[in-house]
């Protein structure tokens, strides 16, 4: 990922040059034409959970939808979306049975593992970590760690996969080259 000059970690789900988890800008897949395979508009196979920010409400939240045509947001023309697996913070009875649902590869294994997280303020963390962990592991570390009340959150694309770049730490995964990744604004 070092090789795009701005702030930012790993998306959702791809293979090749195909993205599998929904990545929607103001209603347009970042990769394609809407409604189009591997473009963004979908998260493939399964519903999955969608961090969403729905710029006229000014919120957050996670969305189990299987397209951009199930998001539910206020304005059309001013939100964004992001395809994952559901984290259920706030529902610790749920979480197991979500990831299974929603399929998360490699749950039970050492993996390395990056997601997006966000409180009741509005506050979002992108979180990659290059330590090996299973799902429970990192979910159990986001609890422990990501200060803020009314946390919730999805898993992103793991493994090699997961990157970051910044000025503070550059985490290069396996270093494939990822087809969509989730940019700070102001960063570099």
């Amino acid at each position: 990922m070092r090789r795009v000059p701005a702030y930012g970690i790993n998306g959702g789900f791809f293979y090749g040059t195909d993205l599998l988890s929904v990545a929607i800008m103001n209603d347009l897949p970042v990769n394609g034409d809407k409604g189009a395979y591997g473009s963004g508009w979908f998260n493939a196979k399964y519903a999955r959970g969608t961090l969403v920010w729905d710029g006229a409400a000014g919120r957050l939240s996670v969305q189990t939808v299987s397209s951009g045509d199930e998001l539910s947001v206020s304005d059309r023309s001013h939100y964004w979306a992001q395809g994952g697996i559901s984290m259920n913070l706030q529902q610790e009875g749920l979480w197991a049975a979500a990831i299974a649902a929603e399929h998360l590869p490699y749950a039970d294994e050492q993996r390395m593992r990056s997601g997006l997280v966000y409180d009741e303020t509005g506050k979002l963390w992108l979180i990659v970590t290059p330590t090996l962990c299973t799902a429970e592991e990192f979910r159990t570390a986001v609890l422990q760690t990501v200060p803020g009340n009314g946390r919730e959150g999805i898993f992103l694309d793991g493994d090699g996969s997961s990157q970051m770049n910044a000025d503070e730490a550059v985490l290069t995964g396996d270093s494939r080259p990822v087809v969509q990744m989730i940019a700070v604004a102001g960063g570099k």
